[in-house]
């Protein structure tokens, strides 16, 4: 970890000694942002927070945390600097008001964003002298601090290697490389199934719902399914790596006149079809393009290569 080239205006000097913890700042508050600071404060550690909504603060204040009164106080009273904000914009607005306040330090962005954002923010603090991190939390902030939580990071090796103890402390961590925008990629891939699972969940309530079933009587028969559907992925994605379409299972061929009733019972519950389309018209493409005895993993290819508009 580098030391603060330019000193520290509290007078702290970051080293650390045994049964003392480094402090830390949390820049953003939002509920979030709010639950990674609570987690260092259970933790023990002194837990630096700004805003820019001042307010935000008070709550944490009550609990311990020391509330800064700009960005650039925050920023110099810790080595380690977690910022949560909306977006990288955001980010970007924020850490300029620190000026060479940020040389030494280290920058956590737990801000959801994009590859391409995260190597450029990388870039920015490298130039201002900080290492830095990305990372996706894949969490909500409920389970922040607890098993279930885990939070993906990439960027500087020798930041993750020196704040991983303090890192732990908001759930598991995986560090996945020194690019910086592989977190926001991993981050944006995992979300990417989650809402293909709730899109899936939210129109099939809404067919049973159409007919008088409620949400709560249909549900406990999805996640069964759910969990016996999601034991073949491991064997999907060691077809796609082999580039082998091939299936005993479902051929476009079959779902493509699945799709059809899908949309037609749709139609006929009166419900939309925005949800399921999307996935009609690739199946539709590969059968047109001469992939119909394909499985479904024919559809990545297709993903991965769109037409042309």
């Amino acid at each position: 970890m580098k030391e603060n080239k330019q000193g520290n205006p509290l007078g702290q000097d970051w080293k650390q000694t045994e049964g003392h913890l480094l402090p830390v700042s949390v820049i953003g508050l939002g509920m979030m942002g709010s639950a990674l600071a609570q987690a260092f404060l259970k933790e023990g550690r002194r837990t630096t927070v700004w805003n820019r909504t001042p307010g935000k603060a008070e709550t944490l204040a009550a609990q311990g945390a020391v509330a800064a009164r700009t960005v650039a106080e925050a920023i110099a009273a810790s080595p380690l600097i977690v910022i949560c904000v909306l977006d990288y914009a955001a980010v970007q607005e924020i850490l300029e008001q620190a000026g060479d306040v940020l040389a030494g330090r280290t920058v956590v962005n737990l801000t959801n964003g994009s590859p391409a954002q995260a190597r450029q923010t990388a870039a920015w603090a490298a130039e201002h002298g900080a290492e830095y991190l990305d990372g996706g939390i894949m969490a909500v902030p409920q389970m922040i601090g607890t098993s279930g939580a885990f939070v993906l990071y990439s960027g500087s090796s020798s930041a993750f290697e020196a704040w991983q103890p303090a890192l732990e402390k908001l759930g598991s961590t995986k560090y996945l490389g020194g690019d910086p925008g592989l977190a926001p990629l991993y981050d944006l891939a995992l979300l990417s199934v989650m809402y293909g699972m709730y899109g899936g969940l939210f129109h099939a309530i809404a067919m049973v719902r159409s007919v008088g079933v409620q949400a709560e009587s249909f549900t406990p028969l999805v996640v069964p399914w759910l969990s016996a559907m999601s034991a073949s992925m491991p064997q999907i994605a060691q077809a796609v790596d082999a580039n082998d379409h091939r299936t005993d299972v479902s051929s476009l061929y079959i779902n493509q006149t699945g799709f059809v009733n899908f949309i037609d019972a749709s139609r006929e519950l009166g419900i939309s079809t925005e949800l399921i389309t999307p996935m009609q018209a690739l199946i539709d493409r590969g059968v047109a393009e001469g992939h119909g005895t394909d499985g479904l993993t024919r559809i990545i290819e297709m993903i991965q290569h769109p037409l042309p508009d």
